[in-house]
């Protein structure tokens, strides 16, 4: 597989991920909506930036810009990690 390929798909495991561990955090502190939603995005946005450190590490020299390895499947993973947030809270705190 390509480097880029690699990241997407890793991106999008790593959305689904992020989601599970946000809805669970939101969970357990048994937040209201919009406090869950903002700490999940938090979270979200923390296992992101590690990844970007994560792969930048790993395939810097293999990706001719540098700036995909920042971009590659951003969009992927934040939708994957909204759909399977909204799912996953909503199975975990009983609503479904």
């Amino acid at each position: 597989m390509k480097p880029l390929s690699i990241i997407y798909w890793s991106r999008l495991s790593l959305g689904i991920v992020a989601a599970v561990i946000s809805a669970g955090v939101a969970t357990i502190q048994n937040a209201a909506s919009l406090n869950a939603f903002m700490n999940g995005i938090t979270i979200a946005l923390l296992v992101y930036l590690i990844s970007y450190y994560a792969f930048k590490a790993k395939f810097y020299s293999k990706v001719e810009k540098q700036t995909k390895i920042m971009t590659m499947g951003i969009g992927i993973y934040f939708i994957s990690w909204l759909v399977f947030f909204i799912l996953t809270y909503s199975i975990m705190s009983g609503q479904l």
